[in-house]
């Protein structure tokens, strides 16, 4: 059968646009020979829809368009991703899928499997399907799929689930599996899909074509990487990686592909950079500031935002204080030299002078400390946000996934902004990224320098606040204070536990305090973009009140 793939970047709500995306792929695939035509899932409402699924006409005006792209089905069927009314008791609605063909009733197919986990938090609106059917097509039996519908339980993080749709649908005669994912990335997920999908055509001996959806969406990024396997479980189609795309599958073919996954950083700075360049373009904003300090964090912070939105929607703004070294403010200004931004130059000094002497009769006989430390990120963040309330630019925070673990940053200073473009990225991987840049990207450019100051990248981390300040003088070594935060974090392992991984008594304990007394900082945190397993923020949900240690 030859199946046409619209892997698609709706918008979360915008019912109108996502019509013409579906409608206008829909069209060209059908004319290039598709006789069955896939959307990803909830293609209509884009996904997560959230509680805009409780508003009045929301649900109502989703099944309008559905008619309205029954009304221009022609000889092609479409699966498209939607939501549908529950009539029975239980949750209002269901997440589905609609079989449209022309001159024949809409049949549906309702996602049997609900994730409420991590990001995920679908029973909050979903009832689950009632039961399974395949659909006939053209003479084939196609089995209908919604996401988690087809994801195995050797790979979740539990056993979640009675029911196995894959089978239930094999069992009733299905021929071919069709699945409408809307997937989110993470680091290694892609071929994780890939391993899954493969094994279970194996498993079952069937074609299986799965369509995921791309782009950004608040918090998450949505990878693409739709891929069709035949009977044998062998690759026969791939669709590239954060980009919209549309091909032709055959599913008999026999012509097999390697299944294609690019270096960790260079994947990791598609996917943020798609994040950041949907995260502008469905919130309407058109331009960027971002603090330039002449460190590893906002370098490549400036280099995501440029490759997103262009570097003449980038604006960096250097603001040394008393305590820059002229080292990082030369960094800066090369940086935004090679980026070929704006930058402008705003010293803190007097204003950060001026601010310590409101307090000099309050503060008298007290010693120096971290609040005249914080003062500076604050009245950096007043600089920022004043430039970005006079021109539109939407601020880019360019703290790190480590630093926020440990609350190594200042609310409403450093951590003020609109986004958080590397929130979820530790500060190793920052490095990796930071040396990618500087390696395989530039080359694409044609460039004949490196984009971020090697000094940049090679001298100790510091937030210069003080006189002769580095990270590690509080912090552990980065490459051991990430590992303590991936096993604390990300595998919720208990302190004992990761002691038992060869780590030092006293520096788990301290890691362990520090991401536990600061779930208040990152409350307050701006959105940051989804890229591990377990991000902070969306998936992951902590009391900020709360005694127990492990």
């Amino acid at each position: 059968m030859k199946i046409g793939f619209g892997q698609l970047n709706p918008t979360v709500g915008d019912l109108s646009g996502n019509f013409e995306k579906i409608i206008h792929a829909y069209e060209r695939l059908a004319a290039a020979g598709a006789e069955l035509v896939l959307t990803p899932e909830l293609a209509i409402t884009g996904y997560p829809p959230q509680d805009l699924l409780f508003k009045s006409r929301f649900v109502p005006e989703n099944l309008q368009v559905l008619e309205q792209l029954h009304s221009r089905v022609g000889s092609a069927a479409l699966m498209v991703g939607f939501v549908d009314r529950n009539e029975g008791r239980g949750k209002p609605f269901h997440n589905a899928a609609a079989l449209l063909e022309r001159g024949k009733p809409i049949r549906k197919a309702h996602k049997s499997l609900l994730p409420t986990y991590d990001v995920f938090d679908e029973d909050r609106y979903f009832e689950p399907a009632r039961h399974l059917e395949p659909f006939e097509v053209h003479g084939k039996k196609i089995g209908v799929t919604i996401c988690e519908d087809i994801w195995t339980e050797h790979y979740l993080p539990r056993p979640f689930y009675d029911v196995e749709p894959v089978r239930g649908l094999i069992e009733q005669g299905a021929e071919i599996i069709v699945n409408l994912s809307s997937s989110p990335f993470t680091v290694h997920k892609p071929a994780i899909r890939y391993e899954m999908v493969a094994g279970l055509a194996r498993t079952y001996r069937v074609p299986i074509c799965y369509c995921n959806v791309v782009g950004g969406n608040d918090q998450l990024v949505f990878d693409g990487n739709s891929i069709a396997v035949n009977s044998a479980g062998n690759l026969i189609a791939q669709l590239p990686a954060f980009r919209e795309a549309e091909t032709i599958v055959d599913t008999e073919s026999n012509s097999v592909i390697e299944f294609h996954q690019g270096k960790t950083p260079e994947v990791l700075f598609a996917a943020l950079s798609l994040g950041v360049r949907d995260y502008f373009r469905k919130c309407n904003f058109h331009s960027a500031v971002v603090g330039l300090s002449g460190g590893v964090d906002s370098a490549v912070v400036a280099a995501i935002a440029v490759d997103a939105l262009g570097a003449e929607n980038v604006v960096g703004v250097s603001m040394p204080s008393p305590y820059s070294s002229r080292g990082s403010i030369d960094d800066a200004l090369a940086l935004a030299r090679n980026l070929g931004i704006k930058c402008l130059e705003i010293p803190i000094i007097d204003s950060f002078k001026a601010f310590k002497a409101q307090f000099s009769e309050i503060f008298k006989g007290l010693p120096e400390n971290e609040t005249e430390e914080n003062m500076q990120p604050r009245l950096r963040a007043m600089t920022l946000m004043a430039l970005s309330n006079k021109f539109g630019h939407l601020l880019l925070t360019t703290g790190n996934k480590s630093e926020l673990a440990v609350g190594y940053c200042t609310m409403y200073g450093d951590m003020a902004g609109g986004l958080a473009v590397i929130s979820d990225v530790p500060k190793t991987m920052v490095y990796e990224l930071a040396c990618w840049i500087n390696s395989d990207y530039a080359s694409r450019g044609n460039r004949r320098r490196e984009i971020i100051p090697r000094s940049t990248i090679e001298k100790a981390p510091s937030a210069e606040l003080k006189p002769n300040q580095t990270d590690q003088d509080v912090l552990p070594p980065y490459e051991i204070l990430d590992e303590i935060l991936r096993l604390y974090v990300e595998e919720n392992l208990s302190a004992r536990d990761i002691i038992t991984h060869g780590f030092d008594e006293k520096t788990v304990r301290w890691v362990q305090r520090r991401v536990d007394l600061n779930e208040y900082k990152r409350e307050q945190a701006a959105p940051g973009l989804k890229v591990t397993s377990l991000a902070f923020g969306v998936g992951r949900r902590m009391p900020i009140a709360q005694k127990y240690l492990d």
